[in-house]
């Protein structure tokens, strides 16, 4: 077993260095001297094995709704789970309470009508939403590869402050579901100042809509690089506290290791993607697998789990947000000056004075606003990594401004068909802390 180290430059983000420090956190022992015996179970594997099949006829089975009106379940998820006793034999999850609709009403409004909707996706990530639907339709459209370079810079913050904003509260609400109320407040805090420094950018704090094709709705403000700096420069600290926390916790490390296993095979075979993938050993990230804007030109590591258990895509995630702040330093040290759209007057709005003053910008915008985009007709998909995995949008175009059909790659959707494989042989409780460890957003599963 392995453990994350307690200092920022402990980590080495491969398979060695994720082995070793698990090996570390196994040496961790409390004094037995003053403690009762404690009761020993077997592990999951051993329970799965000794689960009584469904031709038994000697056992009971119980079915238990867990959800959709659940704390832990993170939305509106429900899990039939079947019991014999305490022990888990089979676990089948539900979706599609938020009954969604998006896709069907991408059909129906032009391009540049749906990215609010993006922002309804993964609503703890609306700016990657944003992000990865502007690079489908500007692939659409062959200019995904000649964004100007200030823009792209400016994307990949977007897409690293949402990451690390996800993270936070996945992880504050893992370590919740767990037992530990105080690393929730720790991640919560660094939380509201990113949504402060989205405020700044966007002029909103939850549902930003700031892309547009083609490039952004408007340059970043006077002083906010600096501010950025300030923020990536002491996160690394707080993290170190919260690992501080956990890492070492016996209570953590007993609710987390060795539960919810998710071998790797497994995991590529269900199509798992994200911090779950890597957690199960697997070194894929799309930022260096197949990478888009800038991210060719700036220095991170991809961490990776040994073992595929929740303790792993714990620190996988933690690590994941030291990563993104380096991401972020290099962004505010390589900021190109330069424009922020493609220059392009028919994804352009004209400027706003000539609007108000000439009539072929009036009549121009009209067109623009109204029919959107004139795409090429054509299908193209395009996936981005986002913090709740790989995002993708497939666009089929029959030519002109509205999508004549549209497809969703979610993430959360995939990552969620795993549930009944890991959940098996564990506990009732161990559900909470699997739940919590996958990390995922009912708004973007039931797209």
């Amino acid at each position: 077993m392995w453990e994350a180290p307690l200092r920022a430059d402990r980590f080495t983000p491969s398979m060695s260095g994720l082995r070793s420090a698990r090996e570390g956190a196994s040496d961790f022992q409390p004094s037995t001297d003053s403690m009762a015996t404690e009761i020993q179970l077997p592990d999951s594997a051993a329970r799965a094995a000794e689960t009584p099949t469904a031709h038994d006829t000697l056992s009971e089975k119980l079915v238990l709704n867990m959800g959709p009106s659940h704390p832990s379940t993170h939305g509106v998820l429900r899990v039939v789970l079947e019991l014999d006793g305490e022990i888990i034999t089979g676990a089948q999850p539900e979706v599609g309470y938020l009954h969604r609709g998006d896709e069907k009403i991408a059909e129906n409004m032009t391009y540049t009508q749906f990215i609010p909707y993006t922002d309804r996706l993964d609503y703890l990530a609306p700016l990657s939403n944003n992000v990865a639907y502007s690079l489908a339709v500007e692939k659409l459209l062959g200019i995904h590869d000649e964004l100007p370079p200030r823009c792209q810079y400016i994307r990949v913050m977007c897409c690293e402050l949402a990451r690390i904003s996800a993270h936070l509260v996945g992880l504050g609400a893992f370590a919740m579901d767990t037992g530990a109320m105080t690393v929730f407040l720790y991640a919560f805090n660094e939380r509201e100042t990113i949504y402060n420094l989205i405020e700044a950018l966007t002029g909103a704090r939850f549902t930003t809509s700031y892309t547009r094709i083609g490039g952004l709705s408007r340059d970043i403000p006077d002083g906010w690089l600096g501010e950025v700096r300030k923020f990536v420069d002491q996160l690394p600290r707080v993290i170190e506290e919260v690992e501080k926390l956990l890492n070492r916790n016996k209570i953590f490390i007993d609710r987390t290791q060795k539960v919810g296993i998710l071998p790797r095979e497994m995991a590529i075979a269900y199509g798992v993607t994200g911090p779950n993938l890597r957690g199960s050993g697997v070194e894929f990230d799309l930022r260096k697998n197949h990478p888009y804007l800038c991210y060719p030109e700036l220095d991170f590591d991809i961490p990776v789990g040994t073992v595929g258990d929740c303790y792993d895509r714990w620190l996988v995630r933690i690590e994941e947000v030291r990563q993104s702040c380096r991401i972020l330093q290099q962004c505010v040290q390589k900021m190109p000056e330069g424009p922020i759209n493609y220059n392009d007057p028919k994804l352009l709005l004209p400027k706003k004075e000539k609007v108000l003053t000439k009539m072929e910008e009036l009549i121009h915008q009209f067109i623009l606003v109204t029919e959107g985009p004139p795409c090429p007709p054509g299908e193209v998909y395009f996936e981005a990594e986002n913090p709740k995995g790989q995002l993708g949008f497939y666009i089929v175009s029959k030519g002109g401004g509205v999508p004549w059909r549209l497809k969703i790659r979610s993430p959360s959707f995939v990552n969620l068909s795993v549930l009944p494989e890991i959940l098996k042989g564990h506990m009732i409780a161990d559900v909470v802390a699997i739940l919590g460890s996958i990390d995922f957003v009912m708004g973007e599963c039931d797209r």
